[in-house]
């Protein structure tokens, strides 16, 4: 089994506590389905938010999922001059038999466009 990294992001409509959940919810299990994984696949997960997002921790979501015995943690974005606004990105790495090559970077909505390199 492999060592590999997904990335992914979501673009939050408001800076609300609950809206954070459900959308970072969302992205964790897109991340999960599209690359067959489980919680048991995770070794840790970094998770960022811009710093117009202060309702709440994004790795409180992954709690709420059941991802409770993977390390998590959370850091602020650089706060870059015209960048994307309320954006929750992530960097999982996880254990996985999947190539390199077919690891499915998730970004959701409008967050499509921060990496059209990678995002599928």
């Amino acid at each position: 089994m492999a060592v590999r990294a997904v990335r992914g992001a979501v673009q939050l409509d408001r800076d609300e506590a609950g809206h954070m959940d459900e959308r970072v919810s969302e992205l964790l299990t897109a991340v999960l389905e599209r690359n067959g994984l489980t919680a048991d696949d995770l070794i840790s997960v970094w998770f960022t938010a811009t710093p117009d997002l202060h309702s709440d921790f994004p790795a409180a979501a992954a709690r709420k999922l059941g991802i409770v015995d993977v390390p998590l943690i959370c850091a602020q974005e650089l706060d870059i001059e015209g960048a994307m606004p309320r954006v929750v990105r992530i960097l999982a790495h996880i254990e996985s038999d999947l190539p390199r090559a077919d690891i499915a970077h998730v970004y959701l909505g409008a967050a499509g466009a921060l990496r059209k390199d990678i995002a599928q």
